[in-house]
């Protein structure tokens, strides 16, 4: 029983990107109260009368939870506090900490919470990071990469992600009441918020830099491919998994798609509405190396088919309405970020 504990929504690291994006829209469909948890404060503006209380401090800290706990039960959890993956390659022991260690705690923690009558349900952002192929060349022959292949990452960021899958998954087959589904997000880009320090920040960066005018320096060379998603495509492939019927998912884990675009293709696409884009490339071999290691496309099928996953984003209306209009009105009528 929850003990007189008020159910809510927890979003884990939900001031970042995706987490601010998900709370936004959680706020708006009403429903159940939401519950945050980050190291830094919400970005400004208020995300709507369904979010109860923004709790700050560390995701491994015990008297986090136990506040939180005290007054809330988690009946559905967004799991996103994580190390990015550039940083997370430059600070293995903070990144183990955060991305193997906290999510850990995080899904223990629902796990105790899960019982037959009152589940919790567990929903984890994961990455195409998890993916690894062998050699440039061998991505660029390769097939648009289904979910149980070149399960081989090149990164502790991927490794993190694919052992917390597996661990969700090993710990909901345990029984007890936790549902457990994560999906592999493409490249993000958004038009609301900044990049964050992600390794395909790249493409981001480079628009949100051609809006101010300002040159930009590309860090992985011009042939370098990812699938790229627009940020309200991804949040509406969070939510349709999070709130589908059970019975419905074939899969713990599912690719979520998007524009197959190289970084000569999302140049070429900018500069057709910003002319005065200059880039330079000074490639950082680590970086790109890494982006060589993930695959340029990946299937879908199986989250179309089992929770309707159909981005509204396609290769050109990814930057004709949504990417540019969005940008072009964030350095028009700019807003300024908490520190």
């Amino acid at each position: 029983m929850s003990g007189g504990r008020i159910p809510v929504t927890l979003i884990t690291g939900a001031a970042g990107e995706i987490g601010q994006a998900l709370l936004h829209r959680l706020a708006e469909g009403g429903g159940q109260p939401i519950v945050t948890v980050d190291l830094r404060p919400l970005s400004a503006g208020a995300p709507g009368r369904s979010h109860r209380e923004h709790f700050r401090g560390d995701i491994l800290d015990p008297a986090l939870w136990e506040g939180l706990l005290r007054r809330y039960r988690p009946t559905l959890i967004f799991h996103l506090a994580a190390i990015l993956s550039t940083r997370a390659e430059s600070v293995p022991v903070l990144a183990h900490r955060v991305n193997a260690d906290g999510a850990a705690r995080v899904l223990a923690l629902a796990a105790d919470l899960a019982t037959s009558d009152e589940p919790v349900r567990f929903v984890f952002p994961s990455s195409i990071a998890v993916y690894g192929l062998p050699s440039q060349e061998a991505k660029e022959v390769a097939a648009p990469v289904s979910e149980d292949e070149h399960l081989d990452p090149a990164t502790l960021y991927g490794a993190q992600k694919l052992y917390v899958e597996r661990l969700g998954a090993i710990v909901e087959r345990l029984g007890g009441g936790l549902d457990f589904r994560a999906v592999r997000l493409p490249g993000l880009i958004s038009s609301d918020t900044l990049p964050q320090g992600g390794t395909s920040d790249w493409a981001p960066e480079l628009i949100h830099a051609a809006a101010r005018s300002e040159p930009y320096s590309c860090f992985v060379h011009r042939g370098a491919r990812l699938p790229f998603c627009a940020m309200p495509d991804a949040v509406e492939g969070i939510l349709r998994l999070a709130f589908r019927e059970k019975s419905s998912l074939t899969r713990s884990a599912y690719n979520l798609g998007g524009a197959s675009l190289s970084a000569a293709e999302i140049i070429a696409r900018v500069a057709r509405d910003f002319p005065d884009l200059e880039v330079r490339f000074e490639l950082d071999p680590r970086r790109d190396r890494i982006v060589a290691s993930w695959p340029g496309a990946v299937d879908d099928a199986a989250a179309r088919r089992d929770f309707g996953f159909a981005p509204a984003h396609d290769e050109e209306t990814l930057f004709s309405r949504y990417l540019i209009p969005g940008i072009r009105r964030r350095y028009q009528h700019p807003v300024r970020l908490p520190r």
